[in-house]
This record gives structure tokens, C-alpha cells and sequence, in this order.
């Protein structure tokens, strides 16, 4: 099985296909969001240190924070899915 993988910054992927959304941190409910995940041990943390620029949120309910823009994580989604050949399945 072939998985695509997202780049969420500085040598860090997760499966592009688990991924529900892409958001800005920017918020009270983002940070909310975050905090608890962080309580419930379904927080990963993918900035190496640095400032959290998106949030993504899993099919598994995991969070993971990126340090790039979630413009640009979305723009990487997006040619993942232009690149990725059409799933057909034999009907015989």
C-alpha cells in the first residue's frame, strides 16, 4: 500500500490521507483545541521549537503542530492530491 505523505516541516510527515483540516493557531478555540489534546496525550508536537503557524487535526482525533504557514501546508496537500493517480478498483 502506497501512502502520501505531507511535509509538516524540518523532516517531520504524516499520511496526507489521515488529515481532516488545516487551521490557523490563532484563535481561543484553536488554543482550547490544542490544550486539550495536550491533557488527553493526542498532541504532537512537529515545530522543533519554534512558533506553531497551523494546527492539524486527524481522522485518528490526534493534533499535530507545525511551525509552517497552514497556507502552505494547504497548498502541499493540494499537489499532493493533483499528483496522486485516480483510485480505480477492477470490478472483475
Amino acid at each position: 500500500m502506497n501512502y502520501n505523505l505531507l511535509n509538516v516541516g524540518f523532516g517531520s510527515t504524516i499520511v496526507a490521507d489521515e488529515v481532516i483540516a488545516i487551521l490557523a493557531p490563532n484563535s481561543a478555540p484553536m488554543r482550547r483545541l490544542k490544550d486539550e489534546a495536550k491533557e488527553e496525550q493526542r498532541l504532537i508536537d512537529a515545530t522543533h521549537g519554534r512558533r506553531t503557524r497551523s494546527i492539524i487535526i486527524t481522522k485518528t482525533n490526534h493534533i499535530v503542530l507545525s511551525s509552517i504557514q497552514s497556507e502552505t501546508l494547504s497548498q502541499r496537500f493540494i499537489t499532493l492530491r493533483e499528483k496522486e493517480p485516480s483510485r480505480t478498483k477492477d470490478q472483475g
